[in-house]
């Protein structure tokens, strides 16, 4: 079976979720991903590479074709536990610099989050991160799937008052910082963005 997976104008790191996605419904196969940049060539070479499978790549005028392989093995079925992790999210943008990348950082990092095989079971939003929880946020989409996926959700109260959003709050919980502070302290490992 060759499928085409057809990844052409798609920004990171939705081509790297479609092959993914592809490849995980499958015991074992092959498909062409067509992508139209460099970065999103490396990117899906580096996800065969990762996770077991071959990749040839072709480049056709401008565009790179990527024959990936899935043959059968033993480890394929080996599904990976999650631990008892935690996200904290301090701010609507992620990493230092220009803002608007931030932005646009914060808004793929929570995408890739969504579409992950590995979740947090709590994600706790402070300061400017609770931007992230209320109307007019582009990542409500994302957080709902985590959220329906068994995320627990919360923002800090304090926060939402500061911000003046808690009457905008779309998604989770308004939490306090003891309650906050108990999930970080419980959990195995903790991120903070």
């Amino acid at each position: 079976m060759n499928n085409t997976i057809d990844c052409r104008g798609l920004k990171c790191p939705k081509p790297v979720i479609k092959t993914k996605n592809y490849f995980d419904k499958l015991a074992e196969g092959e498909a062409v991903v067509i992508v139209d940049n460099e970065v999103a060539k490396i990117n899906i070479v580096k996800l065969a590479e990762s996770n077991g499978l071959k990749s040839e790549v072709t480049q056709v005028e401008e565009l790179f074709h990527i024959r990936v392989i899935k043959n059968q093995c033993p480890h394929s079925s080996i599904k990976l536990e999650n631990e008892k992790l935690t996200i904290v999210v301090s701010s609507d943008k992620l990493g230092t610099g220009d803002d608007k990348l931030g932005i646009v950082l914060m808004k793929s990092y929570i995408f890739a989050l969504s579409e992950s095989d590995i979740i947090p079971q709590n994600m706790l939003f402070l300061n400017g991160g609770v931007k992230l929880t209320v109307q007019g946020s582009e990542v409500l989409e994302s957080l709902n799937k985590l959220k329906n996926r068994g995320v627990s959700i919360a923002s800090c109260g304090t926060c939402l008052d500061f911000y003046d959003v808690k009457n905008k709050l779309l998604i989770g919980e308004v939490s306090n910082m003891y309650t906050i502070i108990e999930k970080m302290n419980s959990a195995d490992k903790t991120i903070k963005l």
